[in-house]
């Protein structure tokens, strides 16, 4: 429950770009976007929060957040859901939904 209420406080507090992986340890799609989604985490490690939660191990937050499917990413701001990522999601779509999210103005450029 400890994880659940500082995961809910992060989303709700914090007023920049924060994203969350929910994925299991097992699946393959997930292995493949969990490197992605590290490689994210360091090159935005400075504009946006990243999460990891295991979709297993914390049902609750996966049904309070409506992920059914792993692996899913989804994006917050001011601890508003924005936009998500369901299943095995290119790198190039992932960077085009963070840039469009730090730089909401310029979301044309990217699609």
């Amino acid at each position: 429950m400890h994880k659940k209420k500082r995961f809910t406080r992060e989303l709700t507090e914090n007023e920049t770009l924060t994203l969350a992986l929910f994925r299991t340890e097992w699946n393959g799609a997930c292995q493949i976007v969990s490197m992605i989604y590290d490689d994210l985490a360091k090159c935005y490690q400075r504009e946006a929060g990243f999460f990891t939660v295991d979709h297993e191990e914390e049902p609750a937050l996966s049904t309070e957040f409506g992920v059914h499917e792993v692996p899913t990413i989804l994006f917050f701001k001011k601890g508003q859901l924005i936009d998500h990522a369901v299943g095995l999601t290119a790198k190039n779509v992932l960077i085009a939904k963070i840039e469009s999210a730090l730089n909401p103005s310029n979301s044309q450029s990217f699609h």
